[in-house]
């Protein structure tokens, strides 16, 4: 395997190996920009794998025309610029992107496809540290164009495409693994509930103890150790699987608030994000204790006949796409769910039996994806210390 006493070579500059482009996103009060539109146009949630083949949205010719979005070749590698900085994918087809993401096309033969896109993926936290802005993390197209690639022979730019490429896989598929159990779930929640048609109804804030906003102090630019103090990042819940240790550790100088410390069964809700993660959901099923959410996380608790676990499941799934219609905000700018409109939202309420019948099915599934889940740590791992060995300064 290659080490990186072999990776040697010069650095250049990503500006002077590839043209670099930002999208764009057409008026949304134009309707002829979207209707019967048949230009994909990436978001970056559409970045969840290496290569981008879907999208979620398409635009018309006529929005392509009139915005700033530009017309990518497949092979074009993608790079988010803002909010989420740092996601990388390959477009697998002709498609256009939005302001977020920046496309780069390879100009210099000595650099590898793949290379580059392990290398770019490996600088994820680099460049999430490196982001600037207030409202949300953002770097510019200059930085981005002055980021400096090492760029060894080929050859030895193909073997750590190679080693890396075999981890990846493995990932793949213990992720893939993962999806499976989550839709058994979502499955089995459909075949137990149905449409909701035939339940009581509450406005969630009778069905919640309270719906709270947390407290974002100002933070130290990494994570915390262990369990010290520190304050959860949006990541650690956007996924829809709580993710602790996405977090920023606190200063020595600043002292955690108690009453917005983390708890097991505590429902997080992202109330401001991007428009595809706002909303998001998870249950804290285990913490290590000593950490915060933030201002624009939401946390609530149910009361009864309400149980934790068919609340989370309903809350990340059916109802999901009616709290994301509750947020403010445009395409450019962070969305933001409004605590007074959240509270109003239409919670069906089954029989507590048969909730908790879901829940404890839930459980059980609960703990093949713990291993599934240490498994995908495991490779996660692996490939992060590999491209350390390769890529680390």
């Amino acid at each position: 395997m290659t080490s990186k006493h072999q990776f040697v070579g010069k650095k250049v500059k990503l500006g002077e190996l590839c043209e670099i482009y930002s999208g764009g996103t057409p008026k949304r009060s134009v309707s002829e920009y979207w209707t019967g539109g048949n230009v994909p146009w990436v978001k970056i949630g559409d970045i969840t794998e290496k290569y981008v083949s879907s999208t979620e949205e398409c635009i018309t010719q006529a929005g392509l025309n009139n915005s700033s979005a530009k017309l990518f070749k497949p092979g074009t590698l993608l790079y988010s610029i803002f909010a989420s900085i740092g996601a990388v994918g390959i477009l697998n087809i002709l498609a256009a992107t939005n302001q977020a993401i920046a496309g780069l096309v390879i100009r210099d033969n000595s650099l590898d496809h793949d290379f580059l896109y392990h290398y770019l993926k490996s600088r994820e936290v680099a460049s999430k540290t490196s982001g600037r802005g207030v409202a949300q993390s953002n770097i510019n197209l200059t930085i981005l164009r002055n980021m400096q690639v090492p760029v060894p022979p080929l050859v030895v730019q193909k073997e750590i495409v190679q080693n890396l490429e075999i981890v990846s896989r493995q990932l793949k598929m213990a992720k893939l693994q993962l999806s499976k159990l989550d839709s058994l779930v979502k499955s089995r929640f459909v075949e137990m509930f149905g449409d909701f048609a035939c339940y009581e109804t509450k406005p969630l804030i009778k069905c919640v103890d309270c719906i709270e906003a947390g407290k974002s102090p100002k933070c130290l630019a990494f994570s915390r150790k262990m369990a010290e103090p520190g304050v959860l990042k949006l990541s650690a819940i956007s996924s829809g699987v709580y993710c602790e240790n996405e977090n920023k550790a606190l200063p020595r100088s600043v002292s955690l608030t108690i009453d917005k410390v983390v708890h097991a069964n505590d429902i997080l809700l992202s109330r401001k994000n991007t428009p595809e993660l706002v909303g998001r959901s998870v249950l804290v099923k285990h913490t290590d204790g000593n950490i915060m959410f933030p201002d624009i996380i939401f946390r609530m608790h149910p009361l009864s006949p309400i149980n934790a676990m068919y609340l989370s499941y309903l809350l990340a799934g059916p109802l999901l796409h009616s709290i994301q219609s509750l947020a403010h905000g445009s395409a450019k700018s962070m969305s933001n769910i409004p605590k007074s409109e959240l509270a109003k939202l239409s919670i069906p309420i089954p029989a507590l039996n048969l909730q908790n019948e879901f829940a404890n099915f839930a459980s059980q599934v609960d703990k093949s994806r713990f291993v599934a889940q240490q498994q995908i740590e495991k490779l996660q791992l692996l490939y992060d210390s590999l491209a350390q060995e390769y890529f680390g300064e």
